[in-house]
């Protein structure tokens, strides 16, 4: 066995990788950037060895970074997490050449899997089901016009050498090819350092559907069991969930037959993933082979208890399965949140900054005998930097069955507390409460269709105010009665906290009369309804319990002035309690207006100026592209929204810009 490994990542994959490594007794080595210098996996790790300036292209995809670390350390194994050098052919030769293990599968396999076009040949050689596409490189956008035309849209424009949603559009029509084209090729070059493209059709109604694999070097190979990965925003996976809750068992084995069958026509061994895409009638076809550890691998540990890491670094030692395909039993249900430093309320741009807050749910098995584990990489008081994946964590909960591991990823999600960024936490609350993912009627296209006008928080129902006003009169109450210890008495004269309230929320206007006794507090409503809330919450906390006719709900509360700010499975309210003779004051004041941007292009998120496709004069056109950020690895394309005129350009190509920043103003 390995006496030393070093993680060739960061973030939370290292982290992921450290912790199977110390269990097992071995030593690790971390390496990182100058953003990275303070990071929680060179915290964490035995050893940690600065590789370069903050861009990935200048450390982490460095081989001969690497390789200076692993020499300086005594390294003798490497794990390379995912994404970065993970699937690069050149990282592995260059490692058997200075005879150090590479904790993944042979080179033969990373180079075949890892071009999607020589790895769509081989799969049909295989015997297994592909889609519809063109399989050779494409030269230029009028290449990629006349092939998407001849294939049919919609296709998929995808970057041979991609991953993770980078270098991949959909086209739908002639100029979203073109455009996609060449966003896809800059994305795969900044991303990969391969700029190839090719084309394939997009299959409607489609569900993404992924078998994990597992070899040893001996020649035997294992599916274990599936992971359904369809909602997804920007072909960017957000929640993925094991088993499916689509596939029967009869489609699930002969998915995982396919997918072993192509990882022994390779050669294959250590963990990996065959992809797939299953329409309506559980027709399914190849799309790619990830050889490498896949972001989603914690729900198929949460089912099988198969710790993946440990398996791929016994396997690169030389050691057999343990264990047979009859072996693997699929038990319980797991589900992933991907909480990324991402703005829903902004069309999900990347959030850079300082963690001001960030406290994960407990982990472990919970009083309701269900599951919670968090991956993370990151702590209170750490940077999010813009240079890489926004990733903060991976949230996960298990549970005997679909709609337990929902409702317990639900409360873990309440729980979550993250401040100092924008972040997809409101957005992930909302899904889990939405009847059509409950149900498990799941496509890719999930997010466009449930959310067409993008995330604006969930709009609590009349039930539910009552109950967000009841938790706000509680609050309110407590702060009364903390003001009136702090003023005290003043001769015969001591404050009396009033019992009638009228509380405002969602544009709801409540009522209300505070009613005390030994049983507890109730909030008792206009038309005689009662609501009985109880809770430990006091002043400065920023999450409490609220237990509302014995229901535990758990809800972030903050004081903003003299409102209150109250946040539950995606909501995000503010509310106001008054006494009745100030509500009525406050009925007659008027209402300021926001300010009017409806003349200036702003960035809509922290990134830099790639290109600047105007100038002062310009006549424009509704959907004309007019800049492009990049942020996160990822492009950005900002377009008209209509005619007009350009009077000033703000910005140039390669400056660095914050939100709402200048770029165009127009006349």
């Amino acid at each position: 066995m390995f006496s030393k490994i070093l993680i060739a990542n960061r973030g939370e994959i290292a982290c992921r990788v450290i912790k199977t490594a110390r269990k097992m007794g071995i030593k690790t080595v971390a390496v990182y950037s100058d953003a990275d210098r303070d990071a929680l996996h060179v915290r964490m790790a035995d050893e940690a060895v600065h590789i370069g300036p903050a861009p990935s292209s200048q450390s982490y995809i460095v081989i001969d970074n690497i390789l200076a670390a692993i020499r300086q350390t005594g390294a003798d194994a490497v794990h390379p997490g995912y994404g970065f050098l993970s699937e690069n052919p050149a990282f592995a030769e260059a490692l058997e050449k200075a005879g150090i293990a590479f904790i993944g599968p042979p080179v033969g396999a990373i180079r075949a899997m890892g071009d999607k076009i020589t790895s769509k040949k081989l799969a049909a050689e295989a015997g297994v089901s592909t889609v519809p596409g063109h399989m050779g490189l494409i030269g230029d956008a009028d290449e990629a016009v006349r092939i998407a035309s001849s294939i049919g849209y919609p296709v998929m424009i995808k970057a041979s050498a991609g991953g993770g949603g980078k270098g991949m559009r959909i086209a739908w029509n002639d100029i979203e090819a073109r455009e996609g084209f060449q966003s896809s090729k800059n994305e795969a070059k900044n991303s990969f350092g391969d700029d190839r493209i090719f084309i394939e059709k997009f299959v409607t109604e489609p569900r993404h559907i992924e078998i994990q694999v597992l070899g040893d070097k001996h020649g035997n190979v294992l599916f274990l069991g599936e992971r359904e990965c369809s909602i997804q925003r920007r072909n960017q996976k957000v929640i993925e969930e094991a088993p499916s809750p689509f596939l029967d068992e009869a489609t699930r084995r002969a998915m995982g037959e396919q997918a072993v069958a192509l990882s022994k026509a390779v050669g294959y061994f250590s963990a990996g993933t065959v992809e797939f895409i299953v329409d309506g009638s559980r027709n399914f076809y190849f799309l790619e082979m990830n050889t490498r550890l896949q972001v989603e691998h914690p729900v198929t540990e949460l089912i099988t208890g198969i710790d993946l890491v440990e398996q791929m670094i016994r396997v690169a030692a030389g050691e057999k399965l343990s264990f047979g395909q009859d072996d693997v039993k699929l038990n319980g249900w797991a589900i992933e949140s991907r909480l990324y430093a991402e703005d829903p309320y902004r069309s999900f741009l990347p959030s850079i900054g300082r963690l001001s807050r960030y406290r994960p749910p407990r982990e472990g098995k919970q009083e309701n005998d269900t599951v919670v584990r968090n991956d993370t990489g990151v702590f209170e008081g750490g940077e999010i930097s813009m240079y890489y994946d926004p990733m903060i964590a991976k949230l996960c909960t298990w549970a005997p069955d679909r709609l337990k591991a929902i409702d317990a990823m639900g409360a873990a999600l309440d729980d979550f507390e993250v401040e100092g960024i924008g972040h997809n936490l409101p957005f992930l609350s909302a899904v889990m409460g939405q009847e059509r993912f409950r149900s498990g009627r799941l496509t890719t296209a999930y997010i466009a269709e449930e959310f067409p006008e993008g995330f604006s928080g969930v709009l609590p129902d009349q039930a539910v105010v009552r109950k967000l006003v009841a938790v706000a009169v509680l609050v309110n109450q407590v702060l009364q009665q903390r003001a009136v210890e702090i003023s005290g008495t003043i001769g015969n004269h001591r404050r009396v906290v009033g019992r009638e309230w009228v509380a405002t929320l969602g544009g709801f206007e409540e009522a209300v009369t505070l009613e005390t006794s030994t049983d507890g507090t109730s909030i008792i409503f206009a038309d005689a309804t009662r609501i009985s809330v109880a809770s430990g919450w006091l002043p400065g906390q920023n999450h409490a319990v609220f237990h509302l006719d014995g229901e535990g709900m758990g809800i972030k509360v903050n004081l903003v002035g003299s409102a209150i700010r109250l946040r539950w499975r995606g909501m995000d309210v503010t509310a106001r309690v008054r006494s009745p003779s100030i509500a009525e004051l406050a009925r007659l004041m008027p209402k300021k207006a926001p300010p009017d941007t409806s003349k200036m292009l702003l960035c809509p998120m922290p990134g830099v100026i790639t290109s600047v496709a105007v100038k002062a004069g310009d006549q424009i056109e509704a959907g004309q592209t007019l800049a492009t950020v990049e942020a996160m690895k990822m492009e950005n394309v900002l377009k008209a929204e209509r005619k007009g005129v350009v009077k000033r350009v703000a910005a140039t190509t390669g400056q660095s810009l914050a939100v709402d920043e200048l770029i165009l103003e127009f006349e």
